[in-house]
């Protein structure tokens, strides 16, 4: 029953901003900007030469507030009753993604904890070295992740302020962002707006009939 004790310590550190809100990524802002003209010089002078990762594939790539947030459910199911594709018979449970971090965090903490224990040397295993071959999609499948609409209605449900959006928006981000994968009309339209500026396959000169001889 850590929950109980867990749920007065999730309640203080909730983020004061909306619930649901969607983190912005200053890489992406900066490569958008920079599409459109309007990035700032100095950005892109001191862009990084390697991109990093995005989003998360393990719990080692989700914040502590995540974590906390997965011991903290109380399982009692409100955000997938809440939920629009579970209610029309999508995969996605949004209890059962915050369950599936848990498992994960608890899995990866016994690896972690097992290197330790079998290491002849005695020096700390940095958290993200978990190597056992797995990761969060082994637990949560990628049909779950592209059913969210993002509609924050499992965020308002939860009385404890736990947030599976958030879990989810990172891993769908590595998927599409790190792994260039998703649904082929997701791949598509992303692709229309990169070469062309719109969803469509419509050539960036499309309002030129306007202009005047």
């Amino acid at each position: 029953h850590l929950h109980i004790i867990f749920s007065f310590v999730n309640l203080y550190f909730t983020p004061k901003n909306q619930r649901g809100e969607m983190e912005n990524m200053p890489l992406i802002t900066n490569e958008v900007k920079s599409m459109l003209g309007l990035s700032d010089p100095e950005v892109i002078q001191n862009a990084p030469e390697q991109i990093p990762d995005f989003g998360a594939n393990d719990v080692t790539g989700l914040t502590w507030k995540n974590i906390l947030d997965a011991y903290t459910c109380t399982e009692c199911g409100r955000c997938t009753a809440a939920c629009p594709p579970n209610i029309t018979g999508k995969l996605l449970s949004p209890r059962k993604i915050v369950m599936s971090v848990r498992d994960r965090a608890e899995e990866a903490g016994n690896y972690v904890r097992k290197q330790k224990k079998q290491s002849k040397v005695k020096t700390d295993i940095p958290q993200t070295a978990v190597n056992d071959g797995k990761s969060l999609f082994d637990y949560i499948s990628k049909e779950e992740i592209f059913a969210c609409t993002t509609c924050n209605a499992c965020v308002e449900a939860c009385p404890v302020h736990i947030n599976p959006l958030d879990v989810i928006l990172k891993i769908r981000r590595y998927e599409v962002l790190t792994n260039a994968s998703g649904p082929s009309d997701w791949i598509t339209m992303f692709t229309n707006l990169e070469n062309n500026g719109s969803v469509w396959q419509i050539p960036a000169a499309r309002s030129a009939w306007i202009q005047q001889d």
